[in-house]
């Protein structure tokens, strides 16, 4: 697979990582077996980085990453996140001790003994503001318990704060062909500061994928389903903020713009990869083929320049007003 070197760290990844909130929860019953089938699957088709979180699963995506680790011995760069976990829970997640608590549980869920890259996980504004999370980040890092930190972010305004602080090395956010913001306010600022940008949802909780339809059911358990209108977290992380009749119906009409040879899926992918600003896309998958198939994309022809400007005509016309939640 392609590879990219992430951000200021130095490392480099293989451009299409493996995004783990599937192997937690949250996306209807996904078993041991097959969870560790899809990493072992991304493994093989030169995936690298791998992205999770404590609060997945309450710590069910970092154990299974953890046991693939160790039955592995695999160099796989491993990008966790915290803030979100309970107990303590909000707002105390946000204290040093609380922070320090996170860290190391991620450590023991691992088995490693320092986590490659912690990250704030879609925590309030003002706590970025307040600043006390970025202090106690570098302090882990001093101890070497963390090898570097990031944010991920839900707004715009969230990412221009954190790409500015002190240390920071990566930044998490959602970019996909319905949620093209980032390249006017953030790609040339991260660029310019080494700050590696990992790209989730990149096919719109599979709206991008092209299969779904308005007949299209979710289990009870999926967030595609408890989550539409933002009733449990942040409306951005389902659909990209669509309204999924709405996102429907803008799947449609970008149909007629897939090149031939690709599906929906692959040009939404191959599109996000299209931007150097990237450092690595971390699509989510619930089984091996998934997996293999998301993987692929480093492999597809980049995208024509007229299509790519076609396409960000298409935002701008049908998509952009339509995006609810922060942005």
């Amino acid at each position: 697979m392609n590879q990219r070197t992430f951000g200021r760290t130095g490392r480099t990844v293989g451009e299409v990582g493996l995004g783990t909130w599937q192997l937690g929860a949250g996306w209807g019953e996904v078993t041991d077996e097959a969870a560790m089938a899809t990493l072992r699957a991304a493994h093989e088709a030169g995936t690298t980085l791998f992205d999770t979180a404590d609060v997945y699963g309450m710590g069910r995506s970092e154990n299974l990453i953890g046991k693939f680790l160790q039955e592995t011995r695999a160099p796989i760069y491993v990008a966790t996140k915290l803030g979100r976990f309970s107990p303590p829970g909000w707002p105390e997640n946000f204290t040093r001790a609380a922070i320090r608590q996170h860290t190391e549980a991620s450590l023991r869920r691992l088995g490693v003994p320092a986590l490659d890259l912690t990250q704030l996980h879609c925590v309030p504004t003002e706590v970025l503001q307040e600043g006390t999370v970025f202090e106690a980040l570098r302090e882990l890092k001093r101890e070497g318990k963390i090898r570097d930190f990031g944010a991920s972010v839900e707004s715009m305004e969230q990412a221009d704060f954190c790409v500015r602080q002190e240390g920071i090395a990566s930044l998490q956010i959602i970019f996909n062909i319905f949620r093209q913001k980032p390249i006017h306010t953030l790609f040339a600022e991260a660029k310019k500061r080494q700050v590696a940008l990992l790209i989730r949802l990149p096919l719109a909780s599979g709206l991008l994928g092209g299969r779904m339809t308005r007949a299209t059911t979710f289990p009870a358990n999926d967030h595609r389903n408890f989550n539409r209108d933002g009733q449990r977290f942040n409306v951005g992380e389902t659909f990209a903020g669509l309204e999924y009749g709405k996102g429907i119906d803008l799947v449609d009409g970008l149909r007629p713009l897939v090149p031939a040879g690709l599906t929906m899926g692959e040009m939404a992918l191959r599109w996000c990869l299209d931007f150097d600003a990237v450092s690595a896309i971390i699509p989510g998958a619930r089984n091996a083929e998934q997996a293999q198939a998301n993987a692929r994309a480093f492999a597809l022809p980049s995208l024509s320049p007229e299509l790519h400007a076609t396409i960000a005509d298409y935002y701008q016309r049908e998509v952009a007003a339509q995006i609810r939640g922060p942005y």
